[in-house]
Parts: C-alpha cells; sequence; structure tokens
C-alpha cells in the first residue's frame, strides 16, 4: 500500500470519526459498528493483500496499542464521575453499591462462565479456557460509550447524568475497575500452562495476584492523583497551578506516571490509572478544569479507537476469522446472550434499595446494567499480554473467537444501547415529573 493511500484512508477515516457522533445519535446505530464494517470494507480491497494482518505476528503491536487505548479510556472514564467515593464515608462506599456487586460477583461469574463452558462441553484445554473466560470477562471503557456517563459535570449544569442515572453510574464505574481486577485471573491461566496444576502456585496467586497487587495499585494510584493535584490546584507558587493556566496535557502526564509508577513496584497500573483519576477530581471537585482535561483525554480516545476499530474490521476480513469453529460460535453467543446477563442479573441477588442513598436501581435497570456488558479493546489487549507471556496451542482459535465475539457484540450492543438508554430516559422523566 502506497503512503499516499495510507494518508487518503486515514484523513477519511478521521473525518468519519469527527462527524459519526454527530449523525448517529439519534439512531440505533452507533459510531463502533460503522468503524468496524469501514474497516472490512477496506479489507476487501485488492490491496489488501499486501497488508499483514496476522494477530500472531503482530502481536507486540497489538499489545501496545491496545494499551495505552485502555489507558486514555479509564483515565477519561474516572475524570467523568461525579460521584465521590470517600473511603472513610460507609455512606459513600454504599452509594458504588452497584459497582461493587458487578466487580465481586459478575466478574468471577462471568469468566468461571466462560471457562468452564469451554474447557468442559466445548474440550478446550483448561489454560486456555481460563484465559478466554478471564478475556473476555470484563466490560470495556473504550467502546461502551452509549451506556456511560458523558463527562465531568459543573455547577449550573442542566444534564447531571451520573447522579440522575444509576444505569449509566453502574456501567461507567464497573467499566472503570474491571479491567484491573480481570488481571488476576488472566495470570491464573498464564500459571496453568507454565506451573501446571493449581495446588502448586494457588496460595502465592491468591495472596499476591489476587489481593497484593490490587491493593498496591489503587495506592499507587492514590499518591500520583493526590500529588498532582495538590500540585496543579494547590501549588505555593500560583505559576506552578497548571489548573489556573489551563493546561490539559496534566491529564495525559497523570495517567503516565500512575501507570508507571503501579508497574514499577508491581501492582496493576490499569486499576492505579482509573484510581488516579478519582482522586484528582476529589482534591477539587467542582472546577472546571476537570472538564478541560477530559476534552483532551476524549480526543485522544477517539483517535486511538478509530485506529482499533478500522484494523479489527480489516482484520475480519483479512483471515482473523479462519480458525473460527462453532465451538468459538458458542462462546461468542453464550458470553452476549445468556453469560454475561446472568451473572450481572444474580449480582443484584439480595440487593437492598436504601431509601436516600445513591446507587439503587429497579428491576428493570437492573436487567439493563446486566445486559449492556460490552466486550472490546480489553479482551483484544489480556489476549495478547498472556500470549507473549506464555505460548498456548489455541492461539490462533482464541484470536478467532475473541474477534467474533467483540464483532457480536458491537453490533447487538451498538444497535440496542440507543433506544434502550432513550426508553430509561424518558421513564426517567416521566417519572420526576410525576413526582412534581
Amino acid at each position: 500500500m502506497s503512503a499516499t493511500l495510507v494518508y487518503l484512508l486515514l484523513g477519511a477515516s478521521l473525518l468519519l470519526a469527527a462527524l459519526l457522533p454527530q449523525v448517529l445519535h439519534r439512531y440505533a446505530l452507533s459510531a463502533p459498528i460503522v468503524l468496524v464494517v469501514a474497516g472490512m470494507l477496506v479489507g476487501l480491497a485488492p490491496f489488501s493483500a499486501d497488508v499483514e494482518a496476522d494477530p500472531v505476528a503482530l502481536r507486540p503491536v497489538i499489545q501496545h496499542v491496545t494499551e495505552v487505548t485502555v489507558l486514555v479510556a479509564l483515565m477519561g472514564v474516572g475524570l467523568a464521575l461525579d460521584r465521590p467515593l470517600r473511603w472513610r464515608v460507609a455512606r459513600s462506599w454504599r452509594a458504588w453499591g452497584p459497582a461493587w456487586r458487578l466487580l465481586a460477583i459478575g466478574l468471577p461469574l462471568t469468566t468461571g462462565g466462560v471457562a468452564l463452558l469451554a474447557w468442559g462441553p466445548l474440550g478446550v484445554a483448561l489454560p486456555a479456557a481460563l484465559l478466554l473466560g478471564a478475556a473476555l470477562s470484563p466490560t470495556d471503557p473504550v467502546l461502551a460509550s452509549e451506556v456511560q456517563v458523558d463527562g465531568p459535570t459543573q455547577e449550573g449544569d442542566v444534564d447531571e447524568i451520573d447522579e440522575t442515572d444509576e444505569v449509566r453510574f453502574a456501567l461507567t464505574s464497573e467499566a472503570g475497575l474491571n479491567d484491573g481486577l480481570a488481571f488476576p485471573f488472566v495470570f491464573a491461566a498464564i500459571f496453568l500452562a507454565t506451573k501446571g496444576p493449581a495446588s502448586g502456585w494457588f496460595g502465592s496467586w491468591l495472596a499476591w495476584e489476587l489481593v497484593g497487587k490490587v491493593v498496591v495499585g489503587a495506592l499507587a494510584g492514590v499518591v500520583v492523583g493526590w500529588a498532582v493535584a495538590k500540585l496543579v490546584f494547590r501549588a505555593p507558587s500560583r505559576s506552578l497551578r497548571l489548573a489556573e493556566v489551563g493546561e490539559p496535557l496534566v491529564a495525559i502526564a497523570a495517567f503516565l506516571l500512575a501507570y508507571g509508577v503501579a508497574e514499577l513496584v508491581g501492582g496493576y497500573g490499569f486499576l492505579a490509572v482509573f484510581v488516579c483519576a478519582l482522586t484528582i477530581r476529589s482534591v477539587e471537585r467542582d472546577s472546571d478544569f476537570h472538564g478541560h482535561m477530559h476534552d483532551v483525554v476524549h480526543r485522544l480516545e477517539t483517535l486511538l479507537t478509530l485506529i482499533v476499530l478500522l484494523a479489527l474490521g480489516f482484520a475480519l476480513t483479512n483471515g482473523l476469522l479462519a480458525n473460527l469453529d462453532w465451538r468459538g460460535t458458542v462462546v461468542g453467543l453464550a458470553l452476549v446472550f445468556v453469560i454475561r446477563p446472568l451473572a450481572g442479573y444474580l449480582s443484584f441477588v439480595g440487593y437492598r434499595c436504601e431509601e436516600g442513598v445513591r446507587g439503587r436501581l429497579d428491576r428493570r435497570e437492573r436487567l439493563v446494567v446486566a445486559f449492556f456488558g460490552v466486550r472490546g479493546v480489553g479482551t483484544i489487549y489480556y489476549l495478547a499480554y498472556a500470549a507473549a507471556a506464555t505460548p498456548f496451542a489455541e492461539e490462533r482459535w482464541l484470536w478467532s473467537t475473541v474477534a467474533f465475539t467483540i464483532g457480536l457484540s458491537v453490533l447487538v450492543h451498538g444497535v440496542l444501547a440507543t433506544p434502550a438508554m432513550r426508553r430509561l430516559d424518558e421513564r426517567r422523566d416521566a417519572a420526576e415529573l410525576a413526582a412534581c
């Protein structure tokens, strides 16, 4: 492919990315669907045969591009959430109840459900089955914009969506936290493949990979977020208060620092980035500067998502699905239509709607939260990470299965998200009017 053609395709794609949100916001058709389809059409062009599309050969590139994309998305999600999480206030923790339930119950159930389906009835080797479950379990912060909060709201804003829409808050907070909390199960799959039966490593995995790294990652995010916020908002010297200058690149510096520090001390960097963003917001919650930072992060996320989705679509029509069989098809369909919805709904068994505490979800809202677990870029990263750490004989089958599942999720959730959320918005508005 000539350099001129590359420039033309990138320019047209960027223009498409700018236009799509304006054109599609009223229709049941999400931007990710259009971008994936556009990539598929490009992949059918005659020149596509000259472009490398093998995920095994391109694994290092895929790993790093998706890693950065998820990091940017996590920073944006953390800045977008208006609801505070005050560590020493029990009421604040209860307001985040939907997120804790989706993480503590829904995430393990989804991982286990996929792994058991692949290992038992479908006959996939246990390490590969567990890796598949771990990679497909987290809700993606990149492709779920239709069911997430829009961004930081300031005093006087009309649509304080985070405070009035529990569905969007639940899915946004889940997406921000579960990309780090899926890592322990990825490591469990790697250990099964390299160290053998769990009896030889389960104790250390439980203490460090499942607990230790989570704590270290969260603490790293708090420390970096607090230090950056103190510098930006409350530095002794006025020239160092970048919030007053309005320098939004601080957001990029913050997530890079949080990720680097967390990984350096052995914690989960994804979790650290999200916690860092929450901490920055907590220091000066009502500052307009949060909106400026979020805008920069969102634009960078849009660009990276564009690249990933076009590449995914291109690969779908250039051999990425070559190893898809009936087993992979069953896994994808089961996850989207059965496993995630059931795991999400079971997360709220025994859930009490405490009057006066945010975090309340009625039955219909719980069904929506349970169903809209979008799969996407994070899944690609986890698979690339694990395959780089140790060889899996089923790697090509895993790539095809993951690609099919992501494509199915983008299609199903992308078509249904806009009308479903519109119905919930109308229902909530009607309830507010009745209350008046």
